[in-house]
């Protein structure tokens, strides 16, 4: 008999519902809203970029948080409240749990190419268990 199929959560997505929560009124997503200068001054897009799997029934995914904002200074902050509560999302996440949130590069400055506009971004890794499939 072979091993089990195991599915895991989609990464991102629980980051993303995780710090729409946390900080409302900041919009977050996984795309660069097209009206961001008018509508979205300040906005965070999380991806994911990579990680592996770490066992039969856990994943590592590593997932970057880029913050955009109308200043340097508040790109800044935002980065930084960002990443404090991204810090402290271990735990139940609906019927997810995570854990071992570990910082793998912290905030840097990197002002969009294509508008300027002040972002900075770090990126974690996480831990989560998948679900066996039948």
């Amino acid at each position: 008999m072979g091993r089990p199929a195991v599915v895991f959560p989609d990464a991102v997505l629980l980051v993303v519902d995780y710090l729409r929560a946390v900080m409302p009124g900041v919009e977050v997503g996984t795309r660069v809203p097209a009206d961001r200068d008018e509508t979205y001054p300040e906005f965070i897009r999380v991806e994911r970029l990579g990680g592996a799997r770490n066992s039969l029934v856990t994943d590592r995914p590593r997932v970057d948080v880029h913050c955009w904002a109308g200043s340097e200074e508040a790109a800044e902050t935002l980065t930084a409240r960002a990443r404090a509560h991204v810090h402290a999302m271990a735990g139940r996440r609906g019927d997810t749990t995570v854990y071992n949130v570990r910082e793998v590069t912290g905030p840097q400055w990197l002002p969009d190419s294509t508008s300027g506009q002040p972002r900075y971004a770090f990126a974690v890794e996480f831990s989560t268990r998948g679900k066996e499939q039948p």
